[in-house]
């Protein structure tokens, strides 16, 4: 099974402790039934913890399914209960034909465990890092969704010493048939950031809003998140690129278009669902799925600048894409760019039509700062 199985494999080896790794697990045989290719890619990330980086926890995952409704429940049984990890599943099907891929990010010298809320936390150095998986409703719109998913998620902090404001770095929110559901997400999250201190005068959170589906139909919005506990003032900073971008508020939205967060060892980087679009706002490229993926490009060059990094510093990229007619196109250009970047290719509408692409990545980059404890 494991010759039918391929993964991609970025290790950030810190001098202290604490290294950090991800892997992007894919399908190489379509062939396969759903199960044999969920088998396949179990075994390869339990080689991974046992064999590959022995003592490494996974602390959040990713399951990215053709067609949740049917895959959900198996998945669950064929990976049973897996260590203290925060185990996010959506359907956004891998443009490659698989019907499963998989994004897992480790840490060593940690013990996650899970504290309810589909959340893990794990403390080190002074810091305790949470990471929440699935959080959903399942009655309402997106918007009375969106707003209670919030309320579970800031009472959880609230219960935890945290706030929104204050301690959440990054969210994801998948939401069914985005075209339609969107707008009730954005209003809900810019009532609850507004009542949150988070305003254009203060800061918002990084963020992905992407087309993606729950198992359960009745839930038309989901949430994933990663918080951190014990931060000091001037750890957290917001990456703007105004050479390149707007700000989010402009039309009407709420979130940043990336955050780094400096520790004694280490800078962390999340960049936020990335466009082809211009410091007006304007889509650039209109129906132009090369010139679009160039600019999305730049567009997250110049935010990873911003933070002294580039995408040599980068352990992930997810990319989505509108139309799957336009992957072979754009997984070429990748592969010609990024050979041996963890990443895969979605089918994820973006949340404006016009919108061909979009791409989010995840880094890390050893900058000592005496200033701070380490990660």
């Amino acid at each position: 099974m494991r010759k039918n199985i391929s993964v991609e494999f970025a290790e950030f080896l810190m001098e202290l402790d604490a290294p950090e790794y991800h892997a992007m697990i894919h399908v190489t045989n379509p062939l396969l039934t759903f199960e044999e290719q969920a088998r396949g890619i179990k075994n390869i990330l339990d080689d991974i913890v046992n064999y590959v980086v022995p003592g490494a926890a996974p602390v959040f995952c990713r399951f990215f399914l053709s067609d949740a409704a049917n895959q959900t429940q198996p998945l669950l049984d064929i990976f049973g209960e897996m260590p203290p990890c925060a185990v996010s599943i959506v359907q956004q099907p891998p443009l490659d034909g698989s019907k499963i891929a998989l994004w897992v990010y480790l840490l060593k010298d940690i013990e996650p465990r899970h504290i309810g809320n589909n959340t893990i936390e794990y403390a080190h150095n002074g810091y305790t890092h949470m990471w929440t998986a699935n959080l959903h409703e399942y009655s309402g719109d997106s918007e009375r969704q969106t707003s209670g998913i919030f309320a579970r998620y800031t009472s959880m902090l609230s219960q935890k010493g945290c706030s929104l404001a204050d301690n959440c770095i990054r969210t994801w929110f998948f939401v069914q048939n985005v075209d339609v559901n969107y707008h009730g997400m954005v209003k809900a999250r810019n009532d609850v950031f507004a009542a949150n201190r988070l305003t254009k005068d203060t800061h918002f959170i990084a963020s992905t809003g992407i087309g993606g589906r729950n198992a359960d139909p009745r839930s038309v919005v989901q949430m994933d998140a990663y918080t951190v506990n014990g931060l000091k003032a001037g750890q957290v900073n917001y990456l703007y690129a105004t050479s390149h971008l707007n700000p989010t508020y402009e039309y009407g939205v709420s979130f940043e278009r990336g955050t780094y967060i400096d520790y004694g060892d280490r800078r962390q980087v999340f960049i936020s669902g990335t466009a082809s679009i211009d410091n007006k706002g304007c889509i650039l490229h209109p129906g132009d799925i090369r010139q679009q993926t160039r600019r999305m490009w730049e567009n997250v060059e110049t935010l990873l600048a911003e933070a002294s990094c580039s995408f040599a510093d980068v352990g992930h990229m997810l990319v989505y894409l509108r139309d799957p007619a336009d992957y072979a196109v754009v997984n070429s250009m990748f592969n010609e760019r990024f050979p041996d970047t963890p990443r895969v290719i979605l089918l994820a509408p973006v949340c404006r039509p016009g919108w061909l692409i979009e791409m989010e990545c995840m880094g890390v980059k050893f900058m000592p700062n005496a200033n701070f404890p380490d990660f």
